[in-house]
């Protein structure tokens, strides 16, 4: 495979000196061997569409940036080229389409700015042509390293985003706008932390740049240090009151900090200043959701949709209630939508979940299947998940921490037992389990912390002598005060988060895959394994357009495979932490719940309350996709929803292999 990827890297480099030379039909050659072996290459098929286009062989060209859209479906570059392939034909409407959506897939664009100035300039919009020339002059003058980092983190090359801009923070460690991409690599790495000190740093050079404190505001949202972000966010709108980019900020963290009227009046003062602005009215819709007023959140996101026909965060956040019901209308309208060519990439997907709901509750399963499965390889075509690459990473962490590295260092950790670990798979009951737990007097719930994923993520980052990565196989040489220090600072980093109860939960599913770290910093911390019947719970997570993250859920044999390794990576810590995990079978709260709740309050030494076995009646802010579902009594309406779809998942029960009849062992 490496061998592969340097052969493919030499024929790129040598297509691109040909393309520089002039020499397309020589390097249309290179680039048709390249593309036989891998014909989704995506820097081949975008520098062949080039080629094609100097050529004048339109056609082909337009074919060509077809297969480079479907394989790279958020390519800036493509759609730029797709601009100028359009402007060479003589086509300046399509062309100013394509070099917009090019913007917005990737702003450090500067040929796709300054072509949409001149396009807008000849219609006579002159002040719109002003501002697309005046972001090209802006990215004009940066240095080109900065530009190239920019193109790197929107086209999804992180890590080389991450090493060319600290090489050239170096040299200039003052460089504003690298210190704000370097941040906004740390959080899409998820190190929130890192990120905080970037673009408090870079604020204190330059205080006037309004997108580093926009940046700064999401970060600490990130961080869930909400109050910190409610005081900068109301500072930035007391200076601007009247300006709705401000106020729906303000508005944002105002809901956070549980100030609600005030975030429903902001939202209201920008509707009257713009009413139709659909945006707004489905953040609305989302915050009337997560507070619990599902009937009002119904009628902001109908508003929404009604606006804009083609916005499907509109219908998705209808069907994200999971209790709402389409009308014909609204399926009719949805399904002409989504059959249309104006869509934006996201809206499409929206569309297609939100399709698969709506048949699904009507029991057209046939149809239903169909567009829960266009919505996941549509955003699997998004993604850069590796089942292989996962599967080799739970491997390593059961390489790493084993049952003797674990007993010797098992009590030299923080001592704190505040934390309570939910961890699993999504979908498989965890935010019930969270309800529940949170209901106790004793215990605050939190969300799904990042601190963890973080942690691992700086661990990673080293390198041992022989060049592999220091994390997790460098954990055995970790020195006690280190292990202590980890332990402390997730403490201290998580207080933000919690009320004045002794204990919390931090109910990150995907922290399973970092047990052993979390046993060796905090060994007195509870951890609950929830798990759910294989089948339920991984259709239940194909069906679930997550806001972020779990793309593994995003296709049957990958959410399959992610299953098995889950088990058989909990099955390792079972043995190596015999009595230190408590697994809760999601059937099992269902069909007992007073014996379940029992059994996990003494699990977590925690005397028994009434209220946990009423945790629909407990009144706090949910955000995942159970919200509505948690604030009910217990049910099992969603035991056996996958069963009607059983004739299309052989690809998910092949995955699965031995987990399908193992999970409980």
């Amino acid at each position: 495979m490496a061998d592969q990827f340097t052969q493919y890297k030499a024929g790129l480099a040598s297509a691109q000196v040909k393309i520089t030379d002039g020499q397309f039909g020589a390097a249309l050659a290179i680039l048709s061997d390249i593309l036989h072996a891998d014909p989704t290459l995506a820097d081949a098929l975008y520098m062949k569409a080039v080629c094609e286009r100097y050529l004048t062989n339109w056609d082909e060209a337009a074919l060509t940036l077809d297969k480079l859209k479907a394989a790279a479906p958020e390519f800036g570059r493509a759609y730029q080229e797709e601009g100028h392939l359009y402007r060479a034909m003589g086509n300046e409407s399509k062309a100013l389409h394509a070099y917009q959506h090019a913007c917005q897939l990737n702003p450090a664009l500067e040929a796709s700015w300054r072509a949409q100035g001149d396009i807008l300039n000849s219609l006579g919009r002159d002040a719109d042509a002003r501002k697309a020339r005046g972001q090209a002059d802006h990215l004009a003058h940066q240095p080109k390293e900065v530009l190239a980092v920019s193109n790197f983190i929107y086209e999804g090359k992180l890590l080389k985003a991450e090493k060319l801009c600290r090489a050239f923070l170096k040299k200039y460690p003052r460089h504003v706008e690298a210190m704000r991409l370097l941040a906004d690599l740390g959080v899409r790495f998820s190190v929130f932390d890192d990120a905080e000190f970037l673009l408090e740093s870079a604020i204190e050079f330059e205080p006037d740049n309004i997108q580093l404190r926009l940046d700064y505001l999401k970060v600490l949202r990130k961080r869930q240090k909400y109050g910190e972000a409610y005081d900068r966010s109301r500072a930035l709108y007391e200076k601007h009151p009247r300006d709705p980019v401000f106020q729906s900020q303000y508005a944002v963290d105002c809901m956070h900090t549980g100030n609600f009227e005030d975030a429903l009046a902001l939202f209201e003062d920008i509707l009257r200043q713009m009413p139709d602005d659909a945006p707004t009215l489905v953040s609305r819709g989302h915050a009337l959701k997560t507070y619990g007023r599902s009937d009002d959140a119904v009628m902001s996101y109908q508003a929404a949709y009604r606006v804009r026909r083609d916005l499907g965060d509109a219908y998705y956040g209808l069907a994200n209630l999971k209790t709402y019901r389409f009308s014909d209308e609204e399926v009719r309208l949805m399904r002409e939508q989504e059959a249309g060519g104006r869509l934006t990439y996201a809206s499409r997907i929206q569309l297609c979940f939100s399709l698969g709901k709506a048949l699904e509750d009507r029991e057209e399963f046939e149809a239903a299947f169909g567009y829960y499965e266009r919505g996941n390889d549509l955003k699997r075509a998004q993604c850069r998940y590796d089942a292989d690459q996962m599967t080799a990473e739970l491997k390593t962490q059961a390489q790493a921490c084993t049952k003797e590295h674990l007993e010797r260092q098992g009590n030299k950790g923080h001592p704190a037992s505040d934390p309570i670990f939910i961890v699993g798979l999504p979908r498989a009951g965890s935010t019930l389990l969270e309800q529940i737990l949170a209901s106790h007097s004793q215990v605050d719930g939190t969300f799904e912390l990042p601190n963890i994923l973080a942690m691992a993520h700086r661990l990673r980052r080293g390198k041992r002598a022989d060049g592999s990565s220091s994390y997790p196989l460098a954990l055995s040489e970790i020195a006690p005060e280190q292990l202590s220090e980890l332990g402390r600072k997730y403490i201290d980093d998580t207080r933000i988060h919690r009320g004045g109860a002794p204990f919390f939960i931090d109910k990150m599913p995907n922290n399973f895959r970092h047990i052993g770290l979390i046993r060796l910093i905090l060994p007195n911390a509870k951890i609950i394994d929830a798990r759910r019947e294989p089948m339920a719970c991984c259709f239940s997570g194909f069906k679930q357009l997550f806001a972020e993250g779990q793309e593994f859920t995003y296709g049957l044999e990958q959410i399959g495979r992610y299953y098995r390794d889950y088990v058989e990576l909990m099955r390792h810590w079972d043995d190596v932490l015999p009595e230190k995990i408590l697994r809760v079978q999601h059937e099992d709260v269902l069909d007992d719940l007073d014996g379940e709740v029992r059994r996990m309050l003494d699990f977590c030494e925690l005397p028994f309350e009434t209220a946990c076995l009423e945790f629909h009646k407990t009144d706090r802010s949910v955000r995942t996709a159970s919200s509505e579902q948690v604030r009910k009594p217990i049910n099992k309406s969603g035991v056996d929803q996958w069963r009607p779809f059983k004739p299309h998942l052989g690809p998910l029960k092949q995955a699965l292999g031995p987990a399908l009849t193992e999970y409980r062992a």
